[in-house]
């Protein structure tokens, strides 16, 4: 028996009760949002310069892991200009804003979205939310404590091969490390978007399936461009999650297909 919705019933599925918003209601909705993210980044990012001490000590982390197995290697961070220090204290502050701003951000955008959606949708959201905090996150910290010490140690490895003394500057340093960490972070949601792109009916699964090839071409040149060392072991390093997001997106949106044609359909 095949089971169909009535206006009414698709109609009642709406959470938001409240009153019809025209235009410009909803862009003075989107402008108190954009306000208080904007207010949240800038209190997180007082926090991280209030603690600036504490917080260049774990982002030197990576560079004191990868010191380690090079110890007669010296490797200390200089400044190259009057300047160079306020660009490692804004890089600083951008890393810990950014991340700590992420869950008020995505609580934000919820409540500016949530009256749009249905029952159904709303119930998706929040794991949604949750699981895009927590892929960031990953991301974040495969960037922090894995790509970006190896990336370190290897070019460690090369300097010491060629008789090179690494005079390395803080704020490249810094802008190295917030880009593994943030560019990583954001890479991480790669899955989350291809499950959206199905449930949204804008790609089908079969299509994924029959561009796999293509796909992992594309995620090997884009590894290639961006990673900060030429060398193949960063490159995979970079692609293996990517890959594996890419598979994980297919079984994940293929179930979720599966679960959304029970829903309309009762046999």
């Amino acid at each position: 028996m095949v089971k169909y919705q009535t206006s009414e019933s698709v109609r009642s599925e709406y959470s938001g009760g409240g009153k019809r918003m025209g235009f410009l209601d909803h862009l003075e909705e989107l402008r108190w949002t954009l306000l208080k993210c904007t207010i949240v980044f800038a209190v997180m990012v007082t926090i991280v310069a209030y603690c600036m001490d504490d917080a260049s000590l774990l982002l030197n982390w990576p560079l004191e892991k990868a010191h380690a197995a090079y110890p007669k290697m010296q490797i200390n961070l200089v400044t190259s200009s009057p300047m160079s220090v306020f660009s490692v204290m804004i890089d600083i502050c951008l890393i810990g804003g950014i991340v700590m701003s992420l869950p008020f951000w995505l609580f934000f955008i919820g409540q500016f979205i949530a009256p749009a959606l249905t029952k159904r949708e709303l119930s998706v959201a929040l794991p949604t939310g949750l699981l895009a905090f927590a892929l960031f996150l990953g991301g974040c910290s495969f960037g922090c404590y894995l790509f970006a010490p190896s990336s370190i140690r290897i070019s460690l490895e090369l300097n010491q091969m060629f008789g090179y003394t690494p005079l390395w500057t803080a704020d490249k340093y810094y802008s190295l490390l917030m880009w593994a960490v943030l560019g990583l972070g954001v890479v991480f949601e790669f899955p989350l978007l291809v499950v959206l792109a199905v449930y949204m009916g804008i790609v089908e699964v079969k299509t994924l399936r029959k561009y796999r090839r293509h796909a992992i071409v594309v995620i090997f040149i884009i590894a290639a461009i961006v990673t900060p060392t030429p060398d193949p072991f960063n490159q995979c390093l970079f692609a293996a999650p990517l890959l594996i997001f890419y598979e994980l997106s297919i079984i994940v949106a293929s179930r979720l297909k599966r679960c959304r044609a029970d829903e309309v359909v009762e046999v």
